[in-house]
């Protein structure tokens, strides 16, 4: 055989398996030890794997970021929320009598976190303090909504009288209970938002209760004359 003959018997061959290969495509592309060994990758298939591959990790990233963005201005919002807290106990326990607790329960929920207002009430009729909100004997429960219930976030409309002139305002609250003296007397400290979401079930009530303990210790100073 001579060269020109084995030319031709090399493109016949050459013809006979690109021929073959496209009539089973699979035979080299579902084969990753030989696709390795040639060299070689299935361009399409990893074309559009990559698009959604990349598309999966950015997504993904993206969510990450928003999580963590969330998390950082929780974090920076509890953090404020908490230095504020501790500047307003300070403040509470400056008070001189029972109608500077009041002012000053008012004043802090104004210019320390930017509320509407708040407000210390006591049930019964006598004796009950200057600049305190008068409640009735079961008033605390009907407010709170049951007599475990130890704190309301959200809104109330049973509590909106707690707030006078400012009532209509009001889209949200945050309330505790007290007990003060011996025998102990029921009451509320109460704090109102003009925003709906001030104050909403889901949230935690650790830091309006830690205010509420420091209004009892400190109201029990002084006796109800």
């Amino acid at each position: 055989m001579d060269g020109a003959e084995a030319r031709a018997d090399d493109i016949t061959l050459e013809a006979e398996v690109r021929r073959f290969l496209v009539e089973h495509p699979g035979l080299v592309r579902d084969d990753p030890s030989l696709l390795s060994e040639l060299g070689l990758k299935p361009a399409d298939n990893v074309v559009e794997f990559g698009h959604a591959a990349l598309a999966r990790v950015h997504a993904a990233h993206k969510h990450e970021a928003s999580i963590r963005q969330q998390l950082e201005a929780t974090a920076r919002e509890n953090y404020a929320a908490q230095g504020q807290t501790h500047g307003a106990v300070i403040d509470l326990l400056e008070s001189r009598n029972h109608a500077d607790l009041a002012r000053r329960v008012d004043d802090l929920a104004q210019l320390r976190f930017g509320l509407l207002a708040g407000v210390v009430a006591l049930e019964g009729p006598e004796n009950t303090p200057a600049g305190w909100r008068v409640l009735v004997e079961g008033q605390v429960d009907m407010i709170l909504g049951g007599h475990q219930r130890l704190h309301a976030m959200g809104f109330s409309p049973t509590a909106l009288g707690l707030f006078g002139e400012r009532a209509e305002l009001v889209r949200s609250m945050a309330m505790v209970r007290l007990a003060i003296w011996e025998p102990a007397r029921q009451g509320l400290i109460a704090f109102a938002s003009a925003d709906p979401e001030g104050f909403t079930p889901d949230m935690g009530a650790e830091l309006v209760v830690f205010l509420a303990r420091v209004v009892e210790r400190t109201a029990e100073r002084w006796p109800v004359l």
